[in-house]
């Protein structure tokens, strides 16, 4: 290892990222985690890893932000890190286009966009934004031009929400105004918007223009009716953000309370999962950066309940981010002091609340599993059941899905998906199918179970028996599965099948199905088990199905090479999208000359053609 700053991936035996950290020194840093190693699950990290890659970079600060952008690539395991990211609401101004747009939207990728956000409530961004477009007369058409296709205004316009840009009402710098004092709203700035609006209310009223005055006195009420549902927090206009941690064990909670312009303008909840000696300072120096990052607006000011290890780097990397100065404070006493109260002990709250559902709903798994051992007269606790479904359409891409719930809940990474070799084209056949399926299954068993766990070929999925094995189907398939299973069946694992017309559980040897009562738990569990596994096994048809049909079909139009191809899927969304199109809606697609999807028209509706 260099003795340079860096970062740092452990992997385990399967190439994946387990672990990225940053280090003054790589050599020191790396070594350290055989001392003291972290924790996660039961297993600790020395004994996950593999390998480790490393990169060497000038500086701490360097090193810092690479550390966040690897964490956010490959979620780790065993690092702190933001769960469901990604999932949070945003609300984006279009500003690559003439007339602006301001949108809901969940991602914050697209370039000449500006974002605001995270918000906590997707409600809340909602009103927000419908507030917003009324106040600044913003548009509600969705597309990058403003307007219908019919060419007359839409109602916005009628009842004064839209000043009609779409029929040249007003010019694009005149709404570009309206769109500019939205974004200063979003970013704090209320009271400046508000003087301004106050103004033209009193301009327009002096001069008998009061029609006008009437507009702008509703869109001060609607701004300042807007700005009241925030707290002030302080006499001062300054911008801040009041970051508190709460830890516990391996879960922590982070609250943000964003101050702008002296009012509380959101206030933000994550949930972070990291090891169990994990503490609030270790929360709070990963989440910085991982936080600031994917926020537009990093504040000059940061409120800190914890002081951090490496105060300065973090401070540094803040200030990169931001372009300026960044300041890390812990404050005594005052207002600053106040909002920074408020939001730890909301950390703390939301902290607790997250441990009580994660405790409630690990009981409610429980109990489902205790009462389907009890009800189906199990020899163990089903910890884990597998399930598997065939899914057809006339008998051709027949293909079967496997999917596995541990501890009554869903286990993704040993899902399998299987494409069924026994059957000709065309022949419908479940019984042989799930036959063929779970002879596979169990020969797979019977090949991995004996390899070691540090065997790169073993395939844990294959390679770990299920407690409950259930096939989606009613006692035909069941039969056919029976024949298969004989090896698992010895070893202890026990096989029902799921009718799905009233839910019956068959169970071999038993002439009458269990009818379990459609409130229980147990059945709730199996129907979900059932239901997931008909999903897996019916998008994995699908995905063949198109694929074939775009081999085939598409490729044998005229006119359709490889690039019209994929503008023809893209443009219909399916290639039996595309089947099904009218010849008006073929020869509208762009950039498709009129020739080809006359030809393409006529070759597909051709008597028998399609079929």
């Amino acid at each position: 290892m260099p003795d340079a700053p860096g970062v740092y991936l452990f992997h385990d035996r399967r190439g994946k990222v387990i672990y990225v950290g940053k280090a003054k020194s790589l050599k020191k840093r790396v070594a350290s985690h055989f001392v003291n190693p972290v924790r996660r699950g039961g297993r600790t990290l020395p004994e996950e890893t593999d390998h480790i890659d490393t990169i060497a970079v000038s500086s701490e600060t360097e090193a810092l932000l690479l550390e966040a952008n690897f964490i956010k690539q490959y979620q780790p395991a065993f690092n702190i890190r933001l769960r469901d990211d990604k999932s949070y609401p945003y609300l984006a101004v279009a500003l690559d286009e003439e007339f602006p747009r301001l949108y809901f939207t969940r991602e914050r990728h697209r370039k000449g966009r500006r974002y605001f956000g995270p918000y906590s409530s997707a409600r809340r961004v909602r009103e927000t934004l419908d507030t917003l477009q009324k106040i600044f007369l913003i548009r509600s058409c969705t597309g990058k031009e403003p307007g219908r296709r019919s060419g007359s205004p839409c109602l916005d316009f009628h009842i004064k929400r839209c000043d009609a840009p779409c029929i040249g009402n007003v010019t694009a710098s005149e709404y570009r105004k309206g769109v500019q004092d939205a974004i200063a709203v979003l970013e704090g700035r209320v009271r400046e918007v508000d003087a301004e609006i106050e103004q033209r209310m009193k301009d327009a009223a002096a001069s008998e223009e009061f029609e006008t005055a009437a507009l702008e006195r509703n869109r001060l009420i609607a701004l300042r009716s807007l700005s009241e549902r925030q707290r002030i927090v302080t006499d001062s206009s300054e911008t801040l953000d009041a970051v508190a941690v709460a830890a516990q064990g391996e879960d922590a909670s982070v609250q943000v309370f964003q101050v702008r312009d002296g009012l509380l303008a959101d206030r933000q909840g994550f949930y972070l999962t990291g090891d169990a000696d994990q503490t609030a300072a270790d929360v709070a120096s990963a989440f910085l950066v991982q936080y600031y990052r994917e926020t537009p607006l990093v504040p000059p000011l940061i409120l800190l309940n914890e002081r951090l290890e490496e105060q300065d780097v973090i401070r540094g990397a803040l200030s990169e981010i931001r372009g300026a100065k960044v300041e890390l404070r812990i404050p005594e006493r005052g207002d600053k002091r106040h909002v920074l109260d408020l939001a730890e002990r909301n950390a703390h709250l939301a902290l607790g609340q997250e441990r009580l559902r994660a405790q409630r709903k690990r009981e409610q798994l429980t109990g489902a599993l205790g009462e389907l051992q009890q009800e189906l007269e199990l020899p163990v606790l089903p910890l884990r059941i597998e399930c598997f479904d065939i899914s057809t359409l006339m008998g051709t891409n027949t293909v079967a899905s496997m999917v596995v719930f541990e501890g009554g809940e869903p286990k993704k990474s040993d899902y399998r998906r299987f494409k069924i070799k026994g059957l000709e084209e065309g022949q419908t056949d479940d019984f042989a199918a799930m036959n063929e399926v779970l002879e596979r299954r169990v020969a797979q068993w019977q090949r991995q179970s004996d390899r070691s766990p540090h065997d790169p070929a073993r395939d844990g999925s294959f390679a770990t028996r299920p407690d409950l094995l259930v096939i989606d189907g009613g006692k035909g398939q069941l039969s056919a599965g029976l024949r298969a299973l004989g090896p698992i069946i010895d070893e202890g694992t026990r096989v029902i099948s799921l009718a799905k017309r009233i839910e019956e559980v068959f169970v071999p040897g038993r002439p009458y199905p269990y009818e379990l009562a459609h409130d229980t738990p147990a059945l709730q569990l199996l129907q979900r088990v059932r239901d997931e596994a008909h999903r897996f096994a019916i998008t994995h048809h699908r995905q063949r199905r198109d694929k074939q049909l775009t081999e085939s079909i598409l490729d044998a139009l005229p006119g359709v090479g490889p690039a019209r191809k994929r503008l023809l899927i893209t443009h219909f969304g399916s290639p039996d999208a595309v089947l099904s199109a009218s010849r008006d809606a073929l020869e509208a697609v762009p950039g498709l000359p009129t020739p080809v999807a006359r030809a393409i028209h006529t070759a597909l509706h051709r008597g028998g053609t399609r079929a």
